[in-house]
């Protein structure tokens, strides 16, 4: 059976060390996550669960498939994923740096629960989630709540909250963000060209915004952002806990 008591384990999973797994139950269990609750008793250690829904996220096997492996029914191992996902989800950043610049860009998810999904370029039922990463360190800082994946980035931008959750810090975006007051590439004049300055401009823009693109890439090395079977505001905790574990396999 799957168990974090055996370090092997940790690493196909999670993407972290058994040291940085270790550091992150600390950081769980200092946020209450561990706090004993009134009734039946859970049917594996906590390691054991943040284990089980990290597998869930990185190989989105079905509960019928998955639950064996940790020795556990499809149900437990059903509320073991409602309970601990919520838990894992990333704090959204409250203090930059005077300097701080960020990057903004959205990624499609397909999710099956279409009372929150629609059809999207992808021709998919999808979600969109605005992702804001730190320019400098490429941390996740912010994800906003998902929107319909036919939601344009400009309006999503705001209605997830993503732009409330950065404020006023200096950040870049792509140029479906335009009228939103972020730093967008310069737009060529009809008929026209743009002049040098500008065009070297839009390149190194490009290039800094790349780094989004990035971790997208990184993130949905977790299946489940491939093809999300969970309802409601699970595709929210998965996004949030993905982003989490990122961040820290990012900065070890």
């Amino acid at each position: 059976m799957i168990t974090a008591s055996e370090p092997s384990w940790i690493a196909p999973f999670t993407g972290l060390s058994p040291r940085d797994f270790r550091k992150l139950m600390t950081a769980l269990r200092h946020e209450g996550a561990d706090t004993v609750r009134p009734g039946r008793p859970w049917s594996l250690p906590f390691e054991d669960r943040v284990l089980l829904v990290a597998a869930y996220w990185r190989t989105n096997l079905t509960l019928r498939q998955l639950a064996p492996l940790f020795g556990v029914s499809k149900s437990a191992a059903d509320r073991i994923i409602d309970h601990i996902g919520p838990l894992l989800a990333l704090k959204p950043r409250r203090r930059f740096r005077k300097d701080t610049v960020l990057i903004v860009d959205g990624t499609l998810v397909p999710t099956r629960d279409h009372s929150i999904a629609e059809q999207s370029k992808n021709y998919r039922y999808s979600t969109n989630h605005q992702v804001v990463i730190d320019a400098d360190t490429r941390l996740v800082v912010a994800i906003g709540r998902p929107v319909p994946g036919h939601r344009h980035d400009s309006k999503a931008w705001e209605e997830s909250g993503a732009k409330a959750a950065v404020g006023r810090i200096t950040t870049i975006a792509d140029g479906g963000y335009l009228g939103t007051g972020l730093i967008i590439p310069h737009r060529r004049p009809p008929g026209g060209e743009l002049v040098q300055w500008k065009q070297e401009h839009n390149h190194s823009h490009k290039q800094v915004r790349a780094r989004v693109e990035h971790v997208f890439a990184r993130m949905k090395t977790w299946k489940i952002l491939r093809d999300c079977r969970l309802q409601g505001d699970g595709v929210h905790h998965a996004m949030l806990g993905i982003a989490r574990l990122h961040n820290l396999l990012q900065a070890a």
